[in-house]
């Protein structure tokens, strides 16, 4: 069987909304499947005038805004018209990409035909509630993800890490690993801009620790801010560069006196901003996959990161960055202090996290989910 077999349906509950780590993947996966001559249709509730174009045929599904998150949409499933399209569509496989009402509609009617399906994780769903005060609805949402994913054909998770983490819930057993790439004529250290700096407040002395992602709660808003003000009361001389947007946006300025918000930042202008920064500091433990900490690697910025999911199988702890226990202040705030006491240590670092970073090439790594669409539509066949 051959690439240009492929007939894919893609759900996805954000594939062009927002500009994510999530959707991103996707989009380039689907350009790459195009590329190669596979057939793809997505599925994705869709919004007047989106930030990026879709890469691929889109078809909207139903959907309704999120309250308090209006940039989000929540998919109600499929209706008649969806339906009519996926049946003139015929794919021979189906891929689900967040386990919505949409997908989990997507999922009954694949295998009321036949059809396999494929799901990709992108992120650690069960530990949003802990950001949100609901943090004893997690066991009975690791339930609903276990019967979901259990009803796919197989997965694919962006780490060694992430896998052995489903296999431990018994979400899955056919795991395999797709990962991130980056774009190297966007993230690079040669993106960086003096000239940039200075136009928003940056001496060139100055030591900008970087925030980069949604201004969402649950990207570990509270330990990034709690551990700029255990800097500020040790006398750590530092500034905060933010870059992104959301809807906990106020709530961040209003705990990170002095911080220079650039706002959302796309393309090489992204890339720029992120290069101008001196440390890069993740804290977050929601991503299956870094995409951010990968990008800063790539702009030659040391990293520190928890030591989660997320960023553990990419930063080499004491090589490219330093990876600290979850929610530990003050360890994050040790790892801060000795990037901006140590100048040395800081270029050592960001150097060999962007000759790291070169290990990841996008049409690579998607190959490896096009093999897996291909295993799984020869199997449905031949059985």
């Amino acid at each position: 069987m051959d690439t240009a077999d492929l007939r894919i349906a893609l759900f996805s509950g954000n594939y062009n909304m927002t500009v994510d780590g999530a959707n991103k993947a996707l989009n380039r996966l689907v350009e790459y499947a195009l590329r190669k001559g596979a057939a793809v249709r997505v599925y994705s509730p869709t919004i007047d005038n989106p930030p990026v174009a879709p890469q691929g045929d889109l078809v909207s599904v139903p959907s309704v805004a999120i309250p308090g998150r209006s940039e989000y949409r929540f998919p109600l499933g499929l209706n008649a018209a969806v339906r009519t399209d996926l049946e003139a569509f015929a794919p021979n496989l189906v891929h689900v990409s967040s386990p919505d009402p949409s997908a989990h509609a997507a999922v009954r009617w694949a295998r009321a035909r036949g059809l396999p399906v494929l799901a990709s994780v992108h992120t650690r769903f069960e530990t949003y509630p802990r950001y949100y005060g609901l943090g004893f609805t997690e066991p009975a949402v690791v339930a609903i993800l276990r019967r979901f994913y259990n009803r796919c054909d197989a997965l694919v998770a962006p780490n060694q890490i992430a896998i052995d983490e489903l296999r431990g819930y018994g979400m899955h057993q056919d795991i395999t690993i797709w990962s991130r790439g980056v774009d190297r004529t966007i993230f690079c250290s040669d993106a960086r801009d003096m000239e940039w700096r200075r136009s928003h407040g940056l001496a060139d002395d100055d030591l900008a620790i970087v925030f980069l992602g949604r201004l969402v709660m649950e990207k570990g808003l509270d330990a990034f801010a709690e551990t700029m003000a255990e800097l500020r009361k040790r006398g750590v001389a530092h500034k905060v560069l933010v870059i992104g947007e959301g809807p906990a946006g106020q709530w961040f300025r209003d705990n990170l006196p002095g911080g220079i918000f650039v706002g959302f930042q796309g393309g090489k202008d992204l890339g720029r901003a992120l290069a101008s920064g001196d440390i890069f500091f993740n804290p977050s433990i929601t991503e299956t996959f870094g995409n951010v900490t990968l990008e800063a690697m790539a702009c030659a910025l040391p990293v520190v990161a928890a030591g989660a999911t997320g960023a553990t199988s990419l930063v080499i702890d004491g090589e490219t960055g330093i990876l600290v226990p979850p929610a530990d202040i003050g360890a994050y705030a040790d790892a801060l202090q000795r990037y901006c006491d140590d100048p040395a240590l800081r270029a050592a670092h960001g150097a060999r996290g962007e000759e790291c970073s070169r290990a990841y090439s996008w049409d690579a790594i998607n190959q490896a989910v096009v093999d897996v669409y291909l295993r799984l539509v020869e199997s449905r066949t031949a059985s």
